[in-house]
This record gives structure tokens, sequence and C-alpha cells, in this order.
């Protein structure tokens, strides 16, 4: 088989400039494998067998724009799996692409490190009218203006119809047909680096959707040695397996070269079952951090997972997968249930102020403590690691559209409790995430939905939805098929906004600069800041400290109080100047600051009067008069 990272494009169909184009597939199942040119009057090419059941051959005259099938054993045609296009969706032929066609002018483009993203995760159906990568490009501009300086796009490798998450995608190296196709997706990354936004796509790697899989036909590529909650999982470790992770790893590399994609999300790596000496998520770690140094740019693997287990980020010295961030679940169940009061579900184990504060100062939450929502121990501790590791986040598609309604945290708690909420996220260590619209309190929920073709699975993923819910009490699940349920969770923005939602719009655009500019969140500064946090049970309030070199910098006040308090703040002693404060009127606060003036001196202890969810940023005085080596905005790799 194929082996060494050079060989990992090699799958599918690769033109050969004026000469033809190179077909390859993997197809143990098979005893002869034929390419049908669709759209000639042309005899089939068979292919020549390889070792490890692979097949492959040059097709005279084949060129970028035809379209293909490959016949298996003389008898029924299926497209390509690793199809770089499906023009007519998941059930029609696949077409040649030359990836290599697109002129791109981004050979200045480095890419950012971790500590530089403020991420922006979207939808590209719902997040404008178009529903299109084109549609995309049209809102840059005002990302840009934001201060968001990289685009998570939710999966868009080809599904059935035009209306899914993504996550039922089943050619993976095919980017969706109705979304714009892979020139579509091109131009936009094109169009993003030239703004100096980068790209994270999201891709999955557990499972694959169900309708219109062809990848069984062909070979092993599933086993039945476990199951993941989304159907049969993917074959890691078993026989023939070889051939899969080489699959996978193919596609990874292909976004980045192909499409100059910035980093990979993972999805769910929790459900990626592999009991091999060397895990999958190592194979593509190294895959991954080898192109990257070959293409001189940075390129990063951001995981999903819900282990709590300190390994996927640690590097191999440490006997990790030397993955370079991952999502901290616990940051998010935290702040919900701290701002929401709900408790059903995985919930149950977070709410208490505490928690937050945990997570806030070490990262996850539950590092071995048993578990109520899954009645075991559960996780290991990060608090090593560098907290730009883990990705934060108020809302996120999976928090707001698996919920029965998709509603978002506008519609669930205080409007001043969203700005407290905002600065939990945006100035913590960790690195940020926002989900499409939470900036300006998007009221239109996210629900799931889907456009599938036959009945039977329709039916399956409206019983599947309802039964999902169930531990959280929730009925009556909107129909994931309807229209109208797609319709419903389409973004609104620009003109229709209103004046609340544009001071909300302010305060987000304020804490971003600040995250931009303030030396406390950059990583590259000439010495390294600390940060810790103290918690105010009583008061309902954290304050989160930063400090270098002993100084203490910053003060970040983060308000749950439902009524105003008095918060006797025993440390630090300083003199301290507000920088922002949610509750100033620029930012649709009803009151004036509080105290009546900027600067707080605080003796042993200061009271400090914080209005209901209140949340401000204090400067030291005396750090600030320190001289401090700004950020150098470098954009080479930071290898943590």
């Amino acid at each position: 088989m194929p082996d060494g990272h050079e060989d990992h494009l090699n799958i599918g169909a690769r033109v050969r400039g004026t000469a033809g184009t190179d077909f390859t597939v993997w197809a143990p199942f098979a005893s002869e494998v034929c390419v049908k040119l669709v759209d000639r009057p042309a005899p089939l090419h068979a292919l020549e067998r390889r070792s490890f059941g692979y097949f492959s051959g040059m097709v005279p005259g084949a060129q970028a724009g035809d379209r293909y099938a490959y016949v298996l054993n003389g008898a029924r045609e299926w497209p390509d799996p690793a199809s770089r296009f499906q023009p007519q969706g998941v059930h029609g032929a696949s077409e040649v692409i030359d990836p290599g066609a697109f002129s791109w002018s981004d050979e200045a483009w480095r890419g950012l490190p971790l500590d530089r993203l403020i991420i922006y995760e979207l939808h590209v159906g719902t997040f404008t009218e178009q529903g299109t990568f084109q549609g995309v490009i049209s809102r840059l501009d005002d990302l840009r203006d934001l201060g968001i300086t990289a685009i998570e796009l939710m999966p868009v490798a080809q599904f059935p119809g035009s209306r899914n998450w993504g996550y039922d995608g089943v050619f993976l190296f095919a980017p969706q047909s109705t979304y714009g196709g892979p020139a579509g997706l091109q131009a936009l990354v094109e169009a993003c680096h030239r703004r100096g936004l980068a790209v994270i796509l999201d891709v999955v790697y557990n499972h694959l959707g169900p309708e219109g899989n062809v990848l069984g036909n062909y070979g092993p590529y599933f086993t039945d040695r476990y199951r993941t909650p989304w159907g049969a999982a993917i074959n890691y470790d078993g026989p023939d397996s070889d051939a899969v992770r080489h699959f996978i790893v193919s596609n990874a590399l292909q976004w980045i070269t192909d499409y100059h994609i910035d980093a990979l999300r993972l999805d769910a790596i929790h459900g990626i079952y592999d009991f091999s000496a060397t895990h999958l998520l190592r194979e593509l770690a190294d895959a991954v951090h080898e192109r990257e140094r070959d293409l001189g740019r940075t390129v990063a693997l951001i995981a999903e997972s819900d282990l709590n287990d300190v390994r996927v980020i640690a590097p191999h010295e440490e006997g990790g997968h030397n993955l370079d961030a991952q999502w901290n679940d616990d940051f998010h169940h935290s702040l919900h249930a701290l701002t929401t009061g709900e408790r059903l579900g995985y919930y149950e184990d977070f709410g208490e102020l505490k928690q937050l504060a945990t997570a806030l100062e070490q990262g996850f939450v539950y590092t071995g403590q048993y578990s109520r929502h899954r009645r075991r121990r559960h996780g290991n501790s990060c608090r090593h690691r560098p907290p730009r590791q883990l990705v934060s986040c108020a809302q996120n598609h999976d928090q707001v559209g698996n919920r029965a309604f998709g509603d978002r945290l506008s519609t669930l708690i205080p409007w001043e409790a969203l700005k407290v909420s905002a600065a939990a996220v945006l100035l913590a260590p960790h690195t940020p995430l926002l989900f499409m619209g939470e900036e300006f309190g998007e009221t239109a929920p996210f629900q799931y939905f889907v456009d599938h073709g036959d009945a039977q699975l329709i039916e399956a993923v409206r019983q599947g939805r309802r039964k999902e819910f169930e531990a959280f009490g929730w009925t009556d699940v909107p129909d994931p098929q309807a229209p109208e349920t797609f319709e419903r969770s389409r973004l609104h923005a620009g003109s229709s906004i209103d004046d609340r939602q544009r001071a909300l719009l302010a305060w987000y655009r304020q804490l971003i600069n600040l995250r931009r500019t303030l030396p406390e969140f950059q990583s590259d500064v000439a010495k390294p800041y600390h940060h810790r946090v103290d918690v105010y049970d009583g008061e309902r309030v954290l304050v989160l400290q930063y400090w270098q070199d002993e100084v203490p910098t910053l003060l970040l006040i983060l308000g749950f109080n439902e009524r105003a308090v008095s918060l006797p703040l025993g440390r630090p002693t300083g003199t301290w100047k507000l920088v922002t404060a949610g509750w100033k009127k620029e930012f649709g606060g009803n009151e004036e600051p509080l105290p009546a003036e900027d600067v707080m001196i605080a003796t042993n202890p200061a009271r400090l009067l914080l209005p209901p969810y209140g949340a401000a940023l204090y400067s030291s005085a005396l750090a600030r008069e320190r001289p401090l080596t700004p950020p150098s905005h470098r954009l080479q790799k930071d290898h943590r």
C-alpha cells in the first residue's frame, strides 16, 4: 500500500496535464475495477490491480470537468470514495477537478498562532441568505471589523440534499456542491487570507452519514467491534485498517494543501476508537505537522473531546497525541449552568461558582472526581498545559443546536448576563470561540435540520432526536426534515438588529479589541503573565487577576449577582483604573459607572459597588507605569 506522507494525496482522480487523469481507488472487495466516463461514449477503462487492494491507472484524455464512476466487477457503478466533487449530490457521478487550477495570491500568508485566534464558528447554509461560500465572503469585512481573527466552518464535506449541519457527510474530500463546491471554498479561503483571517474547518472522522455512503461497497472501512452514537464506527485498528487510516490522513492533508486551510477541528474524537500502538490522532498530528513544516505556515489540529484527558494535547514526550488544542466542555457547562440555572442532563454536574473559577484557573473541572451524570470518576488534570490550548465558549453549534428548540443564551438569561458571559470568554486566558450571531444577541434559534431522501431514514432521525432529549425533559422537538426548521435557523444581521443589539455588539467589539491589544493575552511577551481567581460566594462574583513578576496588572470582575452588591475586595491593594464596564451607557447599561470615579483605591478591604450582572476590567496603575514589551505580532508557529 502507499507509504510515506508524500503519497497521501494519491487516492482519487488526479489530472496529469493534457495526457489524461490518473485514478487510484482502494477496493479490496473487488476483483475488477473500471473507470466509466459518464458523458463520453467510450469503453470502460480497466484499472490495474496493485498490492493491498488498490487499483490504479491512467485514463488518456480525461480532464477536469469530466464526470466519472467506478464499475466494480462489471456490475454496479459507484461514485469515487475519494471524489473531489459531487456536482449532482451524493447519488450522482463524481467529477474530475484540478485543485491546482485555482490562482492563489496568499503566498505571504503564514497563518496565526493559537494566542492570536479569536474564533467565530459559523454554518455556511444559515450564516447568510445566500447560504453559500460566496455569501460568507460578503460578511467577512464585518467579522474583520469586529476583531475576529479566524472563522471556523462547520463541516462542508458533501452531504445529502441542501440542508444539513454537515455531520452527515459521506464524501469527505468533496466540498458541498450547493455551497459552491471546490472553487467556492478556495475563493472563500483566499478572501479570508486577504483580510488577515485564518480558516478552521470542522472535519468528521468518527463516523459517516448513512445516505449516499458508498465506502462499504469498496472495502472494510467500518467495523462492528465498536458502535458510535451516530452509527457504525470506522475501522482504525482492525484487519485492513492501514488503508482506512491512509484515507483519513489523506483527507486532512488535502484540506491543508489544496484549500490552504489553517486548522482542522476534529469532531468528537471520543468517538474515534483505536486501540493500536499508534493512535490515529498521533498519526494525524505527525502528518499534519510535517506538512506544516513543508508549507512554511502555521497549521493546527483542534480536537472536540469530552474525555477531559490531557493526553490529547500533551506532546509526545509526555505520552500525548500532540494535538495543538481542544474544546473545553467543562468551561461551557460551568458558565451555562451558572447563568441559566439548568441542572438536567450533563448540567447536573455543574452550577457552582467555584467550578467556573476552576475552569478559568485550571482548565478541566473534572480531573478524577466522581461525576453524577456519568456515574463514575472522570478526567485528569491539564493545569500544566498552556491555557491557549483550551478553546472556551459560552455558545457553540452543539450547545445551542442540541437543545430541543435550538434556543440561544439571548432567550434564556438576562441581557446584562450576556455581557458577563462574553467577558468570561473573551478575557479568559484560553482561546476564545464565538458562535455566529452571539455578538449581537441573535434571538433566532439554531435548530437541527436535514434534507434526506429516504422516508425510513427521515423517521429514524425524528425518533432519534426525541429520544436524545429525554434526559432533559424536552418534548415536541421541531421536525428536522421540515424546510421551515432550516429557515428559522437563519442568522439575522446588519440593518435588522435593534439598538440593544447594537450596544451588545459594541461591548463585544470592545472586549475583542482588549483581547488583541493587551499583553496579558499574548504568549510572546518578554516575561509570562500568570492568573488566579478569587471566589466571592455570598456576592456571586468571581475576580480573575493577572500578574507579571509578582505585580498585579489586571482585574476582571465577573458578576453573576442578580441584585446589586458591595464587593469586599481584599486583594490586591493599589490604585486601579477602570478600563471598561458592561454597565456603561455605550454598551446599553442603565446605570452610571459604579463607583462614581473611574479609579478604585484598594485598601484592605476596598468596597466595590457592583450592579446586577456587573462585568468590568480594571488595570493597575503601577503595572501600566512599568515598561512592557509589546507583542511582536509574529506569524510563525508557536510550538508551546
